[in-house]
């Protein structure tokens, strides 16, 4: 079975050598999903799925992100609503896949509780198959990059890039708060994975930010407040960009 194959995998991966993993950042982070054990995934992921790349109109893209607990899910909500947006949460995409049941769920989330990122090709297939199934002119990915990796297989898959990037900026005792306090029942709400998924953020995300920001894309928002605080910064935004 697949899931054996994948648990051999993972074990022969942690017992290499520090010295040959390769590593997106020099801040220490949790290890990334072992490559073989990925391609694995990523085969029961897309043995049916194409490349995409159809010819169609493609939609005015705008990545949400922020640090777990940030309020950017909140925030995407009411964007979407006021201003039409289709609202896609990568993190809600693979929530999604897991809540199947299917042997592939099942793989995600041992990624997940790991607090490793699930390999880039996979999210971008569920989003690229978001993307077509809404047929929305206007679409937020909430969530998403969540590193250079991400981005970079986002562009190749899609062949776009986004037209905005909200940076929802906020302080990190702020967001370990937050994340206690929400008891949504989420396997990753604890304070081991917190912790974990912090510092995943750090050291990946942020390059992705400062990427964006050298493009002239990045929007920064003050995630600290009320929610109508942030909305009202939100909105101005939003506002001014129609």
């Amino acid at each position: 079975m697949w899931r054996r194959q994948v648990g051999a995998l993972l074990l022969r991966h942690r017992s290499m050598p520090s010295s040959t993993l390769r590593h997106h950042h020099p801040l220490p982070v949790p290890d990334q999903s072992p490559p073989l054990a990925s391609n694995l995934l990523l085969r029961l992921f897309t043995s049916q799925s194409g490349e995409g790349g159809d010819g169609a109109t493609k939609p005015f893209i705008a990545f949400v992100l922020g640090g777990p607990g940030s309020g950017k899910g909140t925030q995407c909500v009411r964007i979407a609503s006021d201003f039409g947006f289709a609202h896609l949460s990568a993190g809600d995409l693979l929530r999604s896949e897991i809540s199947t049941g299917s042997e592939k769920g099942e793989l995600i989330l041992n990624i997940i509780k790991e607090g490793k990122i699930v390999p880039s090709e996979i999210t971008v297939e569920l989003i690229r198959k978001a993307m077509e199934s809404s047929d929305a002119k206007r679409v937020l990915i909430d969530g998403f990059p969540r590193c250079e990796e991400n981005r970079i297989a986002f562009e190749r898959i899609t062949g776009t890039e986004p037209d905005l990037v909200i940076f929802f900026d906020c302080p990190e005792d702020e967001m370990v708060k937050r994340l206690l306090g929400r008891n949504q029942g989420r396997v990753d709400d604890n304070i081991e994975t917190i912790k974990k998924r912090l510092k995943v953020f750090e050291s990946l995300n942020i390059p992705v930010v400062d990427y964006y920001t050298s493009r002239g894309k990045v929007h920064k928002i003050n995630a600290t407040g009320t929610e109508e605080e942030i909305f009202g910064a939100v909105h101005k935004l939003f506002s001014s960009l129609r």
